[in-house]
């Protein structure tokens, strides 16, 4: 196993357990990426009012228009010119709401898609800026449904909240203020009793349910997790013969989200026929009360109709409230996990006067009485001293869990020390920004991780401004440009999540490839050729050796042959460096690599 392997066990993106913030500190978040756009958020919102305005008049002219047809309410010239006067205004009316409600959609598009974007980026940047140990920790699964279902959230919420709620809210007032003034109060009464009920109700199962719903993501996340990493995994699935394992794990996350989602519907049914009942009563109360004024001559047939059609007019968005307030809550949870995710503190930041790095040539780096530790109770680096000096080649050499590769994520700042300091070109690494600092330094890793992209996409990812040609000549001198040139598509071949189309060697000599394009001051080799065949690793060692050439060169090697011709190597064993020199000094030292190099030559087994 690999030094930095020693990670706690991945966790989902995260904590389940972890208290959930209140809803009040998710919309504050949410409120300056949507304030950006104040004149379209203002203009939706005169169209709303323009909107509701013109709903609340529709049954206003109806009721004028039943009137106007009663048999005695005015001369037959009236009932035939009056009524189509009111007609067109009541088509008016409707085409009015609808083109208010089209215009404010229209108007606030670019306010929802521009927030939306605004939060995914930063949330993509911020997860970027997040350290090693917690892209180590983490399950990509399930923080990738949390991210998307947060993005789906910022729609969500922005819909339901101004389209539905504070509308229904404006239509409710002026419909409560209508009846109040045109009859007796007991309508406005009757109806905001009911509204009352109905809120209460709604937001008290409403607030239950919500952690089934929680419970319901987290198991979507697992599952989602499992499944992914499963089918990341394919091969090692595939060599085991563990199909069958592998799908019974992904049964038993299925089957606990079953078992939530069951519950889930249950409740959501208790609401739903609570809400429902509620609604009626008020509506039979309401209709039993006009249906009175009617036969006791204190209203019209018109007053009735008027009275029904409002209410028909609330109630139906009313019945969609529980829906709606469930969205909400449901938007909120999910935008508050992508908050929190996008909140969670670096581990590694700069200092707030970190200074860039500059070089004019290649800088001498020390690594000055390091210790250094993954975990406090298993340290790795134990006063680890020395330095790399300007254009010169350390080799490190060990057995595995020696510290080898920890000495590249340091150097990296993947990771700061606990004791001791690391420093290039004099200056402190926890001084520098660490931007300018990796910007000097290429790596050629021992596990070649590539994008699902081409194979120029994966080299030029060196330095993405390169030409072409600049790409074809890295590629030459990795000694892979005769392969891509014999595939059908060339440098536009597909390498395959994670580069699995390619051999291990192929992997390795595009990374090899997209170092030297970026041609840093700072080499790190991590046992770069240890995926090639003999030829292959001879013809690449001597390129690697041209291009080392006025570089500063850290490389961790297990073949001894590579490293003979290193300015010094340093011998590592359980975090220290117990020997140290050039290869021939270290020979006739007969210690611990001189034993190694024996053992290699010898075909025997090879250290780490």
């Amino acid at each position: 196993m690999r030094q930095f392997a020693h990670a706690p066990t991945p966790q989902t993106a995260i904590d389940p357990n972890a208290p959930m913030r209140s809803e009040r500190d998710t919309l504050a978040t949410l409120w300056p990426y949507l304030w950006t756009y104040k004149w379209r958020v203002m203009l939706a919102l005169g169209f709303m009012v323009g909107a509701k305005l013109a709903n609340v008049g529709v049954p206003l002219l109806l009721k004028n228009l039943v009137d106007r047809l009663a048999p005695n309410a005015a001369s037959p010239q009236a009932l035939l010119v009056v009524p189509a006067g009111l007609l067109l205004g009541y088509g008016l009316l409707r085409l009015s709401t609808s083109l208010f409600t089209e215009l404010r959609e229209l108007v606030f598009a670019k306010a929802t898609e521009g927030a939306a974007r605004s939060i995914s980026l930063k949330v993509f940047g911020h997860l970027h800026a997040l350290s090693l140990r917690f892209h180590l920790e983490r399950q990509t699964g399930g923080m990738t449904r949390d991210i998307e279902r947060g993005t789906r959230a910022v729609h969500s919420l922005i819909s339901y909240s101004l389209y539905s709620i504070v509308p229904t809210l404006i239509e409710v007032t002026l419909v409560l203020t209508l009846l109040a003034t045109k009859f007796d109060m007991a309508f406005a009464w009757i109806t905001l009793v009911a509204l009352v009920f109905y809120v209460a109700f709604t937001v008290t199962v409403t607030q239950w349910r919500t952690r089934f719903r929680r419970e319901m993501n987290e198991l979507d996340s697992k599952a989602h997790s499992r499944a992914i990493d499963s089918l990341l995994n394919y091969e090692t699935v595939k060599y085991f013969n563990n199909e069958a394992f592998e799908a019974r794990r992904y049964d038993e996350a299925l089957e606990r989200l079953r078992a939530v989602g069951v519950k889930t519907q249950q409740t959501l049914s208790l609401l739903n026929a609570g809400q429902q009942a509620i609604i009626a009563v008020g509506l039979i109360c309401m209709l039993w009360r006009a249906t009175q004024g009617v036969v006791e001559g204190r209203m019209t047939v018109g007053d009735l109709v008027m009275v029904n059609a409002f209410m028909i007019q609330l109630y139906i968005p009313l019945g969609f409230l529980g829906v709606i307030y469930r969205e909400i809550k449901q938007a909120l949870v999910d935008l508050d996990k992508m908050f929190t995710l996008m909140e969670r503190e670096r581990e590694i930041a700069d200092a707030p006067d970190a200074k860039p790095l500059l070089l004019k040539g290649p800088p001498a780096v020390r690594f000055d009485h390091v210790q250094f530790a993954y975990d406090p109770a298993r340290p790795i680096l134990h006063d680890v001293s020395f330095e790399i000096p300007a254009g010169q080649t350390v080799a490190v050499v060990g057995p595995s869990g020696s510290g080898k590769s920890t000495l590249a994520r340091l150097l990296y700042r993947f990771y700061d020390v606990q004791g001791g300091r690391v420093t290039v070109h004099g200056h402190d690494i926890k001084g520098l920004a660490q931007d300018s600092l990796r910007r000097h330094i290429g790596i050629v890793p021992q596990d070649t991780v590539l994008f699902n992209d081409t194979v120029a996409y994966n080299i030029a990812y060196g330095r993405p401004e390169a030409t072409h040609e600049q790409v074809v000549q890295a590629a030459q001198a990795a000694r892979i440009h005769d392969f891509i040139s014999s595939t059908p598509k060339g440098y536009e071949t597909m390498v395959g999540e994670r580069g699995l189309k390619l051999s291990g060697g192929e992997k390795q000599r595009v990374a090899i490839a997209r170092t030297l394009l970026k041609d840093p001051p700072i080499l790190v080799f991590d046992e770069a050729t240890s995926a090639l065949d003999s030829a292959n690793e001879r013809a690449i060692q001597a390129e690697l050796a041209a291009v080392a050439k006025g570089k500063t060169v850290l490389v961790i090697a297990h073949r001894l042959s590579t490293i003979v011709h290193a300015h010094e190597i340093l011998v590592m064993e359980h975090g220290h460096i117990i020997e140290r020199g050039t290869h021939p000094h270290l020979l006739a030292q007969d210690g611990r690599y001189a034993q190694m190099w024996r053992l290699q030559q010898a075909g025997g087994e090879q250290v780490a």
